[in-house]
């Protein structure tokens, strides 16, 4: 034995003999702590014996017989491989009608006189000892009928005659094996090789083929002429009846051959080592399998169990050691023994008992490196004896880590799936068991990514000129980049004329070779990153450019070799004008299934002219081609003659087979249908076989057409199946399909989660936990649990309002989830559901808890108005959302001066049930900035801000003012007028609002800075207040004016001027006017004078002017006060009816009141005579009548 080493070496070189160290060896290993022993090792010597001498007759065989030559071997060990040669040393021909057996002899189904030799030969190859043994040489001598006869005749008178028949055909029989039936055992795991050689004449042809079952697919090969089938790896499901058929024309013959397939012992479940803490349990669990079922057995340190010292903490139980309450004593090394009569598993398992305190196999102070938002893991390698319990922390005073930004693996690594720069710092790893503590630190950096912020650009050079690419990056200052430049993805060519800078690369004089893409890579100790960009060289413009187009198509296609699965394709290329053919793309269409669809088959080098193309079963093939230069695709050439292939099996199965129920007692069956092409023959069709996982049941199986689905009712709810779907056709199966494993339909979960509790973390956070519900009862893909919960009520505030139930959804087998954004102070309820494919289950009884106080929101306005020389008005809303019961206000504020420098700050605390505050005793013209939160008893929240000056005492501020507002109303309208006071390019607006009403303002905005407002749509006989407002000026409104709309009346007063009746009139009139113009312009120019003239000129009226063109006003109406503004006041008697004597400038002489009429736009509209009609009372009335003229204005 080595020294030091449990290695045993046996050396015979230098002398002794290998029987002498036949045997059976173990090797034992033993310590204090047990012993371990190895499986049996059997050492045998290898033999290769001579051949036993024998006299061989030579064979005389008549043509056409069949003929077996002998070989019988020597029993060697390990057994010797034959072959057949002849004495030059080269092996005997063989073929489906001469070939060698697997137990060496040579078969001839039928012998030909060729096969006539002396040299038949067979070798036996020792490899172990590196021999060869040769048996005496065999001689066959074969006679035909026609040389028989010729020799008879020659001995016989010519008299005499010869009856001998010439060769004749005759059906098989078997050679070997005998008889019609035979039984073969082999081991599981071993090769399956089944033998069927046949005599007869012609030369049979063997078939193979399994009796109630398929040949198993990529497993089964045939070898020798397909006289031997062979199965590698072979396991229980290939037992069964193999049935060889031999086969010619005259007739056929069989043999089954009954195979039973045996297993020596193999692992289900291996013992495996136990590490225990004195007091604890485990178990050690030995199972194994085999055919026939295979005896277990312990061991104890190499001596049965049965007779090893006794363990009061150890039972054994079958497959099973049970311990219970070990202690150090119970460490020892237990073999499992597994056997049956074809072999024996053995298996150690060391049982450890320790009491060891925690270690932590992470080096101290290690650190760790991660670039911004990638993960980070933070190693904590332990061991200890009972397990240890790992915890984290940050920062040396730092709370333990919990929560979803951290992910705890079982090893004792820490993961931060995406790290961030608040992540850096020092953590510390804590394992603590029953025996002790122990702690290590680590250090983990977040460092900036690495970008290029500058990255290259496509470059367009012109040869022999110079281009330079940018690369300028940004790392972390503490990470060394390294720049790398690439040329299509390798080193650049190592030439002067590549420069590379800190950030950039210039290539001088470029050539055609510097085409290519050029990359920038930066790579730092953690991370890389890299860009592109094309560089494509140019010539300067040639003269004349040369014309390159693309490639004229190819012609004269021919189809040559024709053969069921391949063809040869020719063709001749056409003109490639300018560029060189680079390729030829070869299409074909199926005219079967497929007409005017064209398909990529292959593509091959421009050199090439003729390829040989791989065709499929049951296609109308026809192909064209396609040449390809730089400049792009030619036409398609012209469509060769059609080939239509032979059908055949189908060569492949449907693909993504699913089982997937529908409902609860059904299975959905779905596959994706073979192309047409994948057919290989008419008739395809699907059969669709399932059976019960786990059950023993046989399958069940359908065979469907034209469908890619298949249901299977009555199943029971959610079961695993085993599913297959195999194609058939006319002409048979494809290969075995593969087994996918589907699931029969789901139910809605029958239970609800138990065990619900809420552990409330804060004011906005709590933790809900469950226990989970039994998978048999989630009756289908467990997808995880729901939690609804809702707002019951505020605590704060008793109103109820409406609930909305939210949903959090944990994925998986989870038993815990996090409850965010909570409100505080609040009444929550909670329920918890399994979900399933299906749906979701019964609801958990609905738990009910309660979040804490938590910090108020900030107030929800702060207003500050009435500023004095010394004092200020605060004004706030409540917090929106007070979080729990406010117990006061903090207001702090300080003075600001001009150069926005901050003075003291002074805090006052106002109590909670106050809404405005009067700051006195402040500083004249000075700025203040105020602050302002609430507060309950967890604290303040988050605070307001407003700024607010206190006015000077020199001078009084000029304050903008509107006055005298005038209203002046109709039935369903009214014109408001106002004078203002203050800065220019004030933007006004009208308020107005019924009278007495609680409802809010109405406002109008008015266009402009006019100083007067048309209201629309009102109420008639209604009261309205109104008040003028300047929009920007905080807080600056005119008083409020009332007034009342006019009655509504019975028919509405209508424009005389609108009239048909007075538009016919007035027609009247002017036609007699001009007749009489007419009449007097006659007389006129005849001298004479008339009545009417006389009296114009006798009595020439002063008011009676033209309009005026410059300014757009009356010539017979004039007031200077017209552009004031209307004045509030004695204008509007108290029973708003309007005396048109009380004023001549008055707008009710322009229809003001209820019955006058206003424009829409505000205007007013005036109908005037020819001239002003006056009152009695002052003198100026005149008797004579109006004349033409002013007839003429009145009526313009």
């Amino acid at each position: 034995m080595k020294p030091n080493s449990g290695t045993l070496v046996i050396n015979i070189m230098n002398g002794g003999k290998a029987e002498a160290y036949e045997g059976v060896y173990q090797c034992t290993a033993r310590n204090e702590r047990g012993a371990a022993i190895s499986n049996n090792i059997v050492i045998r010597p290898s033999r290769s014996p001579l051949w036993t001498k024998e006299k061989l007759e030579p064979n005389q065989v008549r043509e056409g017989d069949s003929l077996v030559l002998h070989c019988r071997p020597p029993v060697g060990l390990p057994p010797p491989i034959i072959f057949w040669m002849d004495n030059a040393f080269q092996r005997l021909p063989q073929s489906e009608r001469v070939s060698q057996g697997l137990n060496g002899d040579l078969y001839f189904s039928n012998v030909q006189p060729e096969d006539t030799r002396e040299d038949y030969i067979c070798y036996a190859r020792f490899n172990h000892t590196q021999t060869i043994q040769q048996k005496q040489p065999i001689s066959v001598k074969v006679f035909s009928m026609d040389s028989l006869n010729d020799t008879i005749a020659a001995n016989l008178s010519d008299t005499d005659i010869y009856g001998a028949k010439p060769v004749t055909e005759r059906p098989p029989i078997l050679l070997t094996p005998t008889g019609t039936t035979s039984n073969k055992v082999e081991l599981r795991g071993n090769v399956l090789l089944l033998e069927c050689i046949a005599a007869g004449l012609p030369t049979p042809v063997i078939r193979w083929i399994k009796e109630g079952g398929e040949l198993p697919a990529n497993r089964t090969l045939f070898e020798n002429f397909k006289k031997t089938l062979k199965i590698i790896d072979v396991s229980e499901a290939d037992s069964g009846n193999y049935k060889c058929i031999a086969r010619n024309i005259l007739g056929s013959t069989h043999h089954v051959i009954s195979v039973t397939v045996k297993a020596a012992p193999y692992w289900i479940t291996a013992p495996r080592n136990l590490v225990l803490s004195p007091g604890e349990d485990g178990t050690l669990i030995c199972r194994a399998n085999g055919n026939p079922k295979p005896s277990i057995s312990w061991l104890a340190n190499g001596v049965p169990i049965a007779i090893a010292p006794e363990d009061p903490s150890r039972k054994v139980d079958g497959d099973t050691i049970i311990f219970s309450a070990v202690q150090e004593r119970s460490s020892a090394v237990y073999q499992c023994n597994a056997s049956n009569e074809y072999g024996y598993l053995l298996a150690n398992a060391f049982v450890n008992v320790l009491a060891e305190p925690p270690r932590i196999l992470t080096p101290a102070n290690k650190l760790y490196q991660v670039i911004l938002d990638s993960p980070a893991l933070i190693d904590c390698a332990y061991f200890g004896s009972p397990k240890p319990e790992i915890e984290w922390f940050k920062g040396v005073k730092g709370s333990i880590l919990r929560g979803n930004e951290y992910v705890f693996h079982d090893n004792g690594t820490l993961e931060i799936p995406v790290a961030q720069k608040d992540s850096t710092g020092t953590y510390t790893c804590v394992a603590r068991n029953e025996l002790g503590k122990i702690q290590n630190e680590v250090q983990l950096e977040v460092k900036d990514p690495t970008m290029i912020i500058k990255q290259p650009e496509y470059k367009v050079i012109q040869r022999y000129g110079h281009v330079s690419f940018e690369c300028i990056i940004k790392h972390d200052s503490t990470l060394i980049p390294t720049v790398i430049w690439l040329k299509d993805n390798d080193e650049l060519p190592d030439d002067e004329r590549f420069l590379v800078g800190k950030d950039n690369l210039t290539i001088m004089n470029v050539t055609d070779k510097d085409d290519g893409t050029y990359t920038c890579i930066v790579n730092t100790t953690l991370d890389s990153v890299s860009a592109s960009a094309v560089l494509t060289v140019v010539a300067a413009p040639p003269t004349p450019a040369i014309i390159y187009a693309r490639p004229n198509p190819p012609f004269d296609l021919e189809l040559t070799g024709q053969l069921e699965r391949s063809i040869e394709l020719s063709w001749i290329p056409g003109d490639e004008n300018n560029s060189p053919i680079t390729s030829f793309v070869i299409e074909y269409e199926d005219g079967l299934h497929e007409p005017g669809v064209w398909h990529y088959q292959t593509e091959v080098p421009g050199s090439q002219t003729t390829v040989q193309l791989k065709l499929s079963p049951y296609v109308n093939y026809s192909f064209r081609v396609i040449a390809v230069n730089e400049i792009g695709r030619s036409q398609p050439s012209e469509p060769s003659e059609q080939y239509l292939t032979k059908s055949a099996n189908p060569d492949e199965n449907p693909s993504n087979v699913q089982g997937i129920g529908s409902e609860p007692d059904n299975l959905v069956i779905t596959w994706e249908s073979l192309k047409g092409f994948q057919s290989n023959g008419p008739g395809l069709q699907y059969k669709v076989s399932w059976r019960q996982k786990d059950v023993d049941d046989e399958w069940t199986s359908v065979v469907v057409a034209n469908v890619s689905k298949y249901i299977v009712s009555g199943t029971p709810t959610f079961v695993p199946y085993e599913i297959k779907v195999q194609a058939l056709n006319d002409l048979g199966y494809a290969p075995e399909p593969s087994e996918v494993i589907g699931h029969s339909g789901e139910d809605l979960p029958m239970v609800a989660p138990g065990n619900v509790q809420v552990h409330v973390i804060n004011s906005t956070l709590a933790k809900v936990h469950w226990d989970p519900v039994p998978l048999k009862s989630v009756r289908g893909h467990l997808q995880g649990y729901k939690v609804y919960y809702w707002k019951v009520q505020s605590l704060s505030r008793r109103s109820k309002r409406h609930i909305e139930k939210k949903i959090l959804t944990f994925r998986g087998n989870k038993t815990f989830g996090m409850l965010p954004g909570l409100e505080p102070y609040s009444s929550y309820k909670l329920n918890v559901r399994v979900v399933n494919g299906k749906g979701e289950g019964p609801a958990s009884p609905d738990k009910v808890f309660k979040t804490p106080e938590g910090v108020p929101s900030s107030p929800s306005f702060l207003k500050i108005t009435n500023p004095t020389l010394d004092s200020l008005t605060l004004e706030w809303g409540s917090p929106t959302h007070p979080n729990g019961v406010l117990i006061s206000y903090i207001l702090k504020f300080q003075p600001i001066n001009n150069t926005h420098e901050l003075g003291p700050l002074v805090e006052i605390r106002i109590p909670a049930n106050e809404s405005s505050l009067i700051l006195k005793n402040l500083n004249y013209s000075t700025r203040y900035k105020f602050y302002f939160n609430a507060q309950t008893s967890v604290g303040s929240g988050s605070q307001i801000t407003e700024e607010a000056v206190t006015i000077m005492d020199e001078v009084q501020p000029l304050y903008p003012r509107i006055r005298n507002v005038t209203t002046a109303a109709a039935e369903t309208y009214a014109n408001i007028s106002w004078e203002y006071e203050g800065p220019d390019h004030a933007n006004f607006y009208v308020e107005y609002g019924v009278a007495g009403s609680k409802e809010d303002w109405k406002k109008e905005i008015v266009n402009g800075s006019r100083s007067f407002f048309v209201l629309k749509g009102l109420t008639p006989g209604t009261a309205y207040k109104v008040r003028v407002g300047a929009e920007g000026l905080s807080g600056f409104r005119s008083s409020e004016d009332v007034f009342e709309t006019g009655p509504a009346m019975a028919s509405r007063q209508v424009d005389i001027a609108t009239q048909g009746w007075f538009i016919g009139l007035m027609c009247a009139v002017a036609l007699l006017i001009l007749i009489l113009l007419i009449v007097c312009f006659i007389r006129r120019n005849k001298g004479g004078k008339y009545p009417v003239k006389e009296k114009e000129d006798a009595h020439a009226d002063p008011e009676i002017q033209p309009m005026k063109e410059d300014d757009g006003t009356f010539g017979e109406y004039s007031d200077a006060e017209d552009h004031k503004p209307l004045k509030k006041g004695s204008r509007t008697p108290s029973d708003r009816t309007v005396k048109k004597e009380d004023s001549d400038d008055s707008l009710v002489d322009y229809g003001e009141g209820v019955n006058g009429q206003f424009n829409e736009d505000g205007s007013f509209i005036g109908q005037y005579s020819g001239k002003k009609e006056k009152e009695p009372a002052e003198g100026n009335e005149s008797s004579e009548a109006p004349s033409p003229v002013n007839a003429m204005n009145s009526f313009v």
